[in-house]
This record gives C-alpha cells, sequence and structure tokens, in this order.
C-alpha cells in the first residue's frame, strides 16, 4: 500500500526540514512549502542530498498545498504567521486534506521567553487553526514535541512519543507517519481540546533543554501505554 504524501509548510525550517528528511529516508512523497519558492527549492536540494533516492519538491505554500490536495498538510511555521498562513492556502484545502498543526504560542511572538506560553482564545494553536481552516477540513495536533536536531539526525533514533490529538479517522492518518521516524512512537491524545496540554509542554522542555543544558533536544516518553 502505497503511503500518503505530506506536504510541510515551513520546511525550510529546523523542525519541518527535520521531518522532510524522516519522510522521505521512509520512501514517502515530500512537498516542501515556503512563502518564498526559492528557499523551498534549497531545502528540497538539501534533502536530496542527505537522502538521494528523496520524491520531493520545493513550492511556495499554496502550490504545496494544491499539489498535495486530499493529503497530509503539516504547518511547521512560527505560531505568529499561523493566521495568515492557513488563510493563504484556505482555497487549496479540500475536505479530505488534513491539517496538521505543530504550532506552540510561544511568549516569544511578542519577544518574550520561549519558556512561557501564551494564552489563546480558542484553547491552543491547533484550536485556532481549526476556528479558520475551511468547513471539513480535519485539524489535528502533532510532533509539537521532537526535537529538531534529533530528526535532522537520520542515523540516530529520535527516542520521543508523539502525541497527537483531534478527530478519529484522520487522527490515525497522522499517527501511521510516526512509523517513519526511527524511535517515535505515535500517542492517541484523544479529542483535539487535549492540544492545549501538549502545546504547552514544550515550554517545559525547552526549559529542561536550557537548564540541563541539551542542545539536540530533550524528548518525552509515556510509560506503561
Amino acid at each position: 500500500m502505497s503511503k500518503e504524501t505530506v506536504a510541510i509548510l515551513g520546511g525550510t525550517g529546523d523542525q519541518g526540514l527535520g521531518l522532510a528528511l524522516r519522510f522521505a529516508k521512509a520512501g514517502r512523497k515530500v512537498l516542501i512549502g515556503s512563502r518564498k519558492v526559492e528557499r523551498a527549492v534549497e531545502a528540497a536540494d538539501d534533502v536530496r542530498k542527505q537522502v538521494p533516492s528523496a520524491d520531493v519538491s520545493g513550492l511556495d505554500n499554496a502550490a504545496a498545498v494544491g499539489a498535495a490536495r486530499g493529503a497530509i498538510v503539516i504547518l511547521s511555521i512560527p505560531f505568529e504567521h499561523t493566521v495568515s498562513t492557513v488563510k493563504s492556502v484556505a482555497d487549496q484545502l479540500t475536505p479530505e486534506t488534513v491539517l496538521v498543526s505543530m504550532g506552540v504560542p510561544l511568549a516569544t511572538a511578542i519577544g518574550g521567553s520561549p519558556t512561557r506560553v501564551l494564552q489563546v482564545a480558542e484553547g491552543s494553536c491547533a484550536e485556532l487553526v481549526q476556528s479558520i481552516a475551511p468547513k471539513g477540513v480535519a485539524v489535528i495536533s502533532a510532533f509539537q514535541n521532537v526535537a529538531a536536531h534529533r530528526l535532522m539526525q537520520l542515523d540516530a533514533d529520535v527516542e520521543c512519543d508523539v502525541i497527537i490529538s483531534g478527530a478519529k479517522d484522520p487522527r490515525k492518518r497522522v499517527m501511521a507517519l510516526c512509523d517513519d521516524i526511527s524511535g517515535a512512537r505515535a500517542i492517541d491524545g484523544g479529542p483535539l481540546i487535549n492540544a492545549r496540554y501538549v502545546e504547552q509542554w514544550t515550554a517545559l522542555l525547552i526549559g529542561i533543554n536550557i537548564r540541563y543544558k541539551i542542545p539536540d533536544g530533550a524528548g518525552l516518553r509515556i510509560t506503561h501505554v
């Protein structure tokens, strides 16, 4: 059975690029999106250098979503660009598309500390995305707590659980992505409302990384599951 195509908006950043590398290595078609197409093309070239067999393309955000119509689209963008990015690709999103939010409302969005989160009226970044996504498009929360540097180390396991929240069937589609990431395990996080708890763990992990001087990033494990 062929694997679903994945479009990663913000795939030029460390975490998005790390996911692109992992998915490409696993044989999945990857579309890297960016506001500037030249940056997306550069990122796709980087993936091919590390994974010569990669089926990867660099496109602007709208084109990437259009090419992945009905598949999985991952938002790997800073919180402050979330609303503008979703609105810019809304016409390309179809009811069959699964839109994955991995954003976190860190206080850095307003010049604050990365160890703090902002209050979001909707409850979480993922719920904010759901409120502005076109009707019928399922939004899933995932990948907030997977360290970018771990993802980019292709010869090593990431050693991290990925808590995935949202509607049941789309949630299962996103959970299947974790099979492509060595050392990752998908944890069923239930309904989307639970994203508000998971997102806050990101700020906690950043603080742990600072205090324990972990440059490659700490991960989370849920025991006895």
